[in-house]
């Protein structure tokens, strides 16, 4: 059994769980999102939990257990407290902004890099950090994921766009290696 999956999910104060068929619409105000029911999966909604349920034992069945609840709870929390994103610009001379519904990259190429903020999402470019905000974790995560790609931290100075969090293992470089182990 998946210990994640057994797990009560609670339903927040101000959120609306619904089952619609083979889908589970998340709601709160105007904001909704709808999860699919993978098959072999079962949802009871009570009053104030919800509860993930197998109906089948099989391998793929028990790993959609858990991803299910998981999905669900994620939801219910992002409808509640929103989901920020900061990614951190490191170089000289790399910047970004936001120009109407688009944000503007220069990282050091000969023409600046417009990437399409998607709806629901709210960018804002502070000093050297991009902060995404809304309330859909996988769109947001995609989204930052698509501005990391334009110029990903490289090894020997860090230099790129990373997340905010994020460790960057840098190399020593040819220099450092030759003055250490000459022979």
């Amino acid at each position: 059994m998946s210990r994640v999956g057994i797990r009560p999910i609670k339903i927040e104060e101000g959120i609306s769980v619904t089952k619609d068929g083979d889908k589970v619409v998340v709601s709160s105000g105007n904001l909704k999102k709808e999860i699919d029911i993978l098959p072999g999966i079962d949802v009871a909604i009570n009053s104030d939990i919800v509860q993930v349920t197998r109906t089948k034992e099989d391998k793929q069945t028990a790993s959609y257990h858990g991803l299910i609840a998981r999905l669900i709870s994620n939801a219910i929390t992002d409808m509640k407290n929103g989901v920020k994103i900061v990614l951190e610009i490191v170089g000289t001379g790399y910047r970004a902004k936001v120009e109407g519904n688009k944000i503007v990259l220069s990282m050091g190429y000969s023409h600046d890099i417009d990437k399409e903020i998607p709806e629901g999402i709210k960018v804002e470019v502070k000093k050297n950090d991009i902060i995404i905000d809304g309330n859909d974790r996988r769109e947001m995560g995609e989204f930052a994921a698509n501005i990391r790609e334009v110029r990903p931290p490289e090894v020997y100075k860090g230099k790129g766009i990373k997340f905010k969090d994020e460790i960057i293992k840098k190399k020593a470089g040819k220099a450092a290696q030759a003055v250490g182990g000459g022979a």
